[in-house]
């Protein structure tokens, strides 16, 4: 039988602790690590986990330990570039999963996309999002030729405000890189993902309306957008959309998705996860395909593991996710979402970004913004 998978865990947070649990239903997988410098974090991820582990202050003692074999990265955006700088340089090549968004720099991206040339593992970007089951469904009926030609592409997402994360890290541009980088960059990864092409303008609309208005922190009022428009254009003439409200969490689906084609529409309706909707339970996704001839919508559900839906804050996807990234480093399968995927989705976020700051649209040439 084959050894099983040991992962360490860096940051044990919310989404340090949504890894760890859908790692335990991996096939021959196990937690043996935990890296975070936060106590009560590292408390509440070994109860999560129901055992003790190896557990770590600084990510670096990790490294050399020797105690894991592949590695999760799960701390604040900012930390990313050096906590992935120490990863290039540890005694072992660790294959490695790293939250999105890859950093909160164009400048950061691009240094670590260099340095992860000489990394001889696997280094995969945690866009969870495409592996959504309903979102995979929504895939294959466009790959299948269901709505002809892609023209425009649509996401809404109307849902909770920001939660409280440790040190409140995620209510300042500064170290989350905005709102359409720290929430969004899933979303643009989509775009790239469906549209097949890249982006070359932004035009958005957007600002901080309602959420964290009455929060001070030394002084300072948060700056993390709560809503906005976004258009982006890519090479090829087509077109996606960005629909955001973050003080919307009374819908009953918090995500839509809408591709529209020459020969139909196809649509994706997600619900939000049971633990913001007390009392109600976990519930199912939608997809509705609707061609222009024979008119008449075909809707159907796209049933998901309860025990999945109850793991985390992302549909099921991050199980799938991780089934993708083990595959990755056991068998050599190619890596999904790339270093290059990740920066492209920063691209596009800050460009965003600017957008709204300059009130004027932006031009993407490769990875630079003017």
């Amino acid at each position: 039988m084959t050894e099983p998978l040991r992962y360490g865990i860096i940051g044990a947070g919310m989404m340090g602790q949504e890894h760890i649990r859908n790692i335990a239903l991996l096939p021959n997988a196990v937690v043996t690590a935990i890296a975070d410098p936060h106590a009560e974090s590292v408390a509440s991820a070994i109860k999560t986990l129901g055992r003790e582990v190896n557990v770590f202050a600084d990510h670096r003692d990790l490294l050399e330990s020797r105690v894991c074999d592949v590695l999760v990265v799960a701390t604040p955006n900012d930390t990313h570039r050096a906590v992935l700088e120490d990863i290039f340089v540890a005694p072992t090549a660790f294959p490695t999963l790293i939250e999105k968004p890859l950093c909160t720099t164009i400048e950061d991206c691009r240094q670590l996309a260099e340095a992860a040339k000489g990394h001889k593992a696997p280094l995969w970007v945690g866009m969870e999002y495409r592996y959504m089951p309903p979102l995979t469904a929504m895939i294959d009926e466009i790959a299948a030729d269901r709505i002809g030609a892609l023209k425009m592409f649509s996401i809404r997402e109307h849902r909770h405000p920001f939660l409280n994360k440790v040190g409140d890290w995620n209510r300042f541009s500064a170290r989350t890189g905005g709102t359409l980088v720290e929430k969004c960059c899933h979303f643009f990864d989509l775009m790239r993902l469906v549209v097949d092409d890249e982006a070359v303008r932004v035009f958005a609309s957007g600002a901080a309306d309602v959420n964290h208005r009455d929060e001070r922190y030394d002084g300072q009022v948060p700056d993390m957008i709560d809503n906005a428009y976004v258009i982006v254009e890519f090479r090829s003439g087509k077109r996606a959309s960005l629909d955001l409200c973050m003080f919307a969490d009374g819908a009953y689906w918090q995500e839509e998705f809408a591709a529209v084609g020459d020969k139909g529409k196809v649509e994706c309706f997600v619900p939000g996860a049971g633990k913001h909707w007390p009392g109600l339970g976990e519930r199912q996704a939608e997809l509705v395909v609707s061609p222009r001839e024979p008119k008449g919508p075909v809707r159907r559900t796209v049933e998901v593991d309860e025990k999945l839906l109850k793991l985390g804050a992302h549909h099921g996807s991050t199980y799938f996710e991780h089934l993708g990234f083990q595959q990755s480093v056991r068998e050599g399968a190619p890596v999904k979402v790339t270093v290059e995927d990740g920066l492209k989705a920063v691209v596009i976020g800050l460009a965003a970004e600017k957008s709204i700051r300059e009130k004027r649209m932006v031009e993407i040439e490769g990875t630079s913004l003017r």
